[in-house]
């Protein structure tokens, strides 16, 4: 029984010691990091991917959001999230979200003119309808004709 018990003893303390091995290990490969860091809305993000026509109004919104959250001193990710009707963790009145998502928009479309993404003759078509339609409509993706008219 004893050296049943000393073998099993043994095999405990070499499962223990690969347990503290690999915990240390993953520790040192960066287990420890606590996620993905939110990128920084101020701050230029690398180059989107893709081209054509989708690929540059996905490039628009995601700048121009980029700009309401710097204006808003949040993420694009907590702008997004107060958005919502049940609200985020941090939530903007309706007046200095409107403001701050048609500013965004608006240089994003500039920038976008202005890298080539849309052709001149798009980008006033594209200010008159950020600036026109109303703020949820822009916020939810749906909008009419009806809406661009005054």
């Amino acid at each position: 029984m004893t050296a049943r018990l000393k073998g099993a003893t043994g095999v405990l303390v070499a499962l223990l010691l690969a347990g503290v091995i690999l915990v240390a290990v993953e520790l040192g490969m960066g287990a420890i990091d606590t996620g993905p860091t939110v990128a920084n809305p101020c701050k230029p993000r690398t180059p989107f991917p893709g081209s054509g026509i989708d690929a540059a109004i996905q490039r628009i919104v995601l700048n121009g959001l980029d700009g309401a959250a710097c204006r808003l001193h949040t993420t694009r990710e907590g702008l997004i999230l107060s958005l919502r009707s049940s609200g985020g963790s941090v939530h903007f009145d309706k007046r200095t979200t409107e403001v701050a998502v048609r500013a965004g928009l608006l240089r994003a479309v500039d920038e976008a003119e202005r890298r080539g993404d849309i052709p001149g003759f798009v980008a006033p078509i594209a200010r008159r309808i950020i600036r026109s339609t109303p703020i949820d409509k822009l916020v939810q993706g749906g909008f009419s004709l009806r809406d661009l008219l005054p």
